[in-house]
């Protein structure tokens, strides 16, 4: 697919982002209103602990601003995204987080404000009328005390986190930017472009030269600038571990699970049960090279097509039926809202050259959702839709039903309902389709969803936790160790019949969520809910579908294991995990039997 210049994409195609701002120039003003507004609502310092009315009056304020905030942000984000080349987006982003950032400190005095009361006195506020619709954040907020510094340490924090985020800014601007990458040129004289938003379009071509040379050619500038990355992530683990021995954690990886009140049983029970089902995936690395007919199998061959003569591909108006039809189990509401959603072009779909790649959902409390996606025809883009449109609706419904304190949900239940629609399209796919072939594309599509998803993101989770490990315990993070690390879990993911080039090595470098520390493992355990919902949904129908949507609506309102168990599925046990793997195991074994009857 030739990658146009944003201009020539038709407007149709684009998101409407003016839901959020009439034009640049409105943002402008909005943003340089913001500092008069912060300063009325850090004139409360001092009185919050007067009386639960005074409270309640300065957190209404303060989520007040908080929502202007975040649409001056997500509109300078989603600027950014759509040419990340471009100087006003860049400028914007700045700004947004400059702003962002020295409001955070103005008002850095609240938290240890009302945790300096006693806890008779706390307690007694989070009982009063007044601060009926707060309680379970301030629950959370002494639940967190200890945790909290005095008001000057916390400003100070606060102040650092524009500084915090660098590494991550600096990686993704070399990544998205700068880095370039040479063209794939053919034997026959063809010669393919070569970028971060269509290199696993590449991967996933049927031709081996082509995801060969697109392989070496695209880690060949992550190795020519690997030294650079090397030190941006160390710089990242390194305030990780500063902030939490700064607030007195015993690692980085507690302090990030204790925001959401997840104990560590779960990430390295989900470790455990992976590596007790390596087996499943050396298998399907077995199959995969069998139906390839390859005497090698290597680390470009996991993506290609099990089919090679059979290539999918759909247009975006199909596209938006499929995922439709796949969603129908979860109601017509459901689907009002979905159609709502093309509609009103909250989607950006096809890449330009500049735009970020990979895919997302954004949005704020005020706006409707945006979703950015790079749209190629391939069945993996019709599921980026369905996925990212499940983040979507989870967005959605929290901000129907939940005030906006609430209407975030944690980034432990973030990737559920994405994940469902995933599900739900894979199914209504594999249910309508007789053809053996086509069903071995099928089964495909579902095992690299959840090699990619609980296999994959499970070993990226040990790799941030060998990374920070070495950090806490006083060691130091080079290029060569990390390249070492990485390629020594590849080997125990992917097992002895994959062959490992030295480009395999780089890989680490280009994954964007190790700059949100510990983030990646909840991409794992999110599937393996999800794959237990959409099962249910499936089998049970209408009372699965109301626990399911009541789950997706509760948001913030709750602790997020307690609000997955209302939905139905109990995480602090090792069960949802083993359930999906043994899931996983059942598809290898249909495309086993479907290849060998294809055989015959």
């Amino acid at each position: 697919m030739e990658i146009k210049d944003r201009s020539l994409i038709e407007e149709q195609y684009k998101w409407d982002i003016t839901t959020l701002f009439a034009s640049d120039e409105a943002w402008e003003e909005a943003l340089k209103a913001i500092p008069a507004k912060a300063a009325k609502v850090a004139a409360y310092q001092g009185k919050l602990t007067q009386s639960p009315a005074g409270l309640r009056e300065f957190l209404d304020a303060e989520e007040a601003l908080d929502r202007e905030i975040e649409n001056i942000y997500c509109y300078a984000s989603l600027r950014y995204s759509e040419d990340t080349r471009a100087e006003a987006g860049q400028m914007m982003t700045s700004k947004a987080m400059g702003v962002l950032t020295q409001i955070g400190a103005s008002l850095s005095f609240a938290q240890p404000e009302i945790l300096s009361l006693s806890d008779a006195d706390f307690d007694r506020f989070m009982e009063s009328e007044e601060l009926a619709g707060y309680r379970h954040m301030l629950d959370d907020l002494k639940r967190r005390k200890a945790h909290t510094l005095s008001e000057k340490e916390e400003k100070i924090l606060s102040g650092m986190q524009e500084i915090r985020y660098a590494p991550g800014d600096i990686a993704n601007m070399l990544q998205d930017a700068d880095l370039k990458f040479d063209p794939v040129k053919l034997e026959s004289g063809e010669e393919l472009p070569l970028s971060g938003s269509n290199y696993i379009l590449l991967q996933s071509d049927s031709r081996r030269e082509v995801r060969e040379k697109a392989f070496r050619n695209y880690y060949k500038s992550f190795k020519n600038h690997i030294n650079t990355f090397a030190s941006t992530y160390s710089s990242s683990v390194k305030g990780d571990v500063f902030m939490a021995r700064t607030r007195g954690y015993e690692s980085a990886r507690a302090m990030s699970m204790a925001g959401e009140n997840i104990p560590a049983s779960v990430y390295d029970g989900l470790v455990e049960t992976v590596h007790k089902y390596m087996p499943a995936m050396y298998r399907y690395v077995e199959l995969r090279k069998k139906i390839l007919g390859l005497d090698e199998i290597h680390y470009y061959d996991v993506y290609a097509p099990l089919c090679k003569d059979l290539d999918l591909k759909y247009t975006y108006e199909q596209a938006k039926a499929m995922v439709k039809k796949a969603v129908a189990p979860l109601g017509e509401d459901y689907v009002a809202t979905v159609q709502r959603g093309f509609d009103e072009r909250w989607i950006d779909v096809y890449p330009n050259t500049g735009k970020s790649g990979g895919a997302y959902s954004s949005g704020t409390y005020d706006s409707n959702p945006f979703i950015m996606c790079n749209f190629t025809g391939t069945i993996d883009s019709v599921s980026t839709i369905a996925h990212e449109m499940g983040h979507s609706m989870h967005t959605h419904l929290a901000n129907t039903h939940q005030p906006a304190h609430y209407a975030g949900y944690t980034l432990f239940v973030a990737e559920i309902a994405s994940t469902v629609n995933e599900n739900l399209l894979i199914e209504q796919l594999l249910k309508e389709e007789k053809d053996p072939k086509t069903r071995l594309y099928l089964l495909n599509q579902y095992l690299e969803n959840f090699k990619g998803t609980v296999y994959r993101q499970t070993m990226f989770a040990e790799f941030e936790q060998k990374a920070h490990a070495i950090i806490e315990e006083g060691g130091a993070l080079s290029a060569e160790l990390m390249n070492q690390i990485y390629e020594d879990l590849v080997k125990l993911y992917f097992g002895p019949s994959m062959v490992l080039d030295e480009e395999v090595r780089y890989e680490w470098a280009r994954i964007p969520h190790f700059y949100r520390a510990f983030y990646v493992y909840k991409y794992a355990t999110g599937y393996s809910s999800a794959v237990a919902l959409s099962e249910k949904i499936l089998t049970e129908g209408e009372p699965a579908v109301k626990k399911y949507l009541e789950f997706l609506s509760m948001a913030g309102s709750d602790y997020p294991l307690a609000t997955l168990q209302h939905g139905g599925v109990d995480l602090s046990t090792p069960e949802p995990i083993e359930r999906a793997l043994k899931k996983f195991e059942s598809i290898v074994e249909e495309a086993e039997k479907t290849y060998e009857a294809l055989q015959a």
